[in-house]
């Protein structure tokens, strides 16, 4: 029975990432996942008590998997410079998978607190991992230079999300050189 659940919670989470990432928050409703998963609707309230723990559920299953991402890239780059520049390029990459597009979705939707607060949470634990490379770079205060950098990275995701004119890879070099260079080009 608690496998039954399990596997059924997990159909739910991907027909929701599904629908956030076709058709933005207003496509998360309990109907469309019980059409997309063959469930009665009541049975999707006896898994979630609403939109927003869905959101909450999400969070806590696709953040760390991106975050992992993002700190393998990192982990992998020589030098402080080149972990900036994977956090960035990493970042950017992964806008094209469906998990970011949740992310995106629920990011831009109005949640409750609770929902909120864990995006908040995630998107400090992505702030932190860079931290240590920008002092090592020579940040006075690379805690502030550290946010400030993922307020360029969450500009470049917002373009490439829109479908901006230019093409993903310019809108990336643009962050990378903007995180690397600053404003001076």
């Amino acid at each position: 029975m608690a496998e039954h659940r399990s596997m059924q919670r997990a159909a739910l989470l991907d027909a929701a990432r599904s629908l956030l990432s076709e058709g933005g928050t207003e496509a998360l409703t309990f109907p469309a996942l019980a059409e997309r998963t063959g469930l009665a609707r009541s049975s999707v309230y006896e898994y979630f008590r609403s939109r927003g723990a869905v959101v909450e559920e999400l969070c806590e299953a696709d953040f760390p998997v991106w975050a992992a991402e993002v700190s393998a890239a990192m982990d992998a780059a020589d030098g402080p410079q080149a972990k900036v520049e994977a956090y960035v390029r990493q970042q950017l990459a992964l806008v094209g998978d469906r998990r970011h597009r949740a992310v995106v979705a629920i990011s831009a939707s109005e949640l409750d607190a609770a929902a909120r607060e864990k995006i908040r949470a995630a998107h400090g634990g992505l702030v932190t991992m860079i931290v240590a490379a920008l002092g090592e770079m020579g940040h006075a205060q690379p805690r502030l230079a550290a946010m400030l950098l993922q307020g360029v990275v969450d500009a470049a995701v917002r373009r490439i999300e829109l479908g901006a004119a230019e093409e993903p890879a310019v809108i990336a070099e643009a962050a990378v050189s903007m995180a690397l260079r600053g404003v001076r080009g």
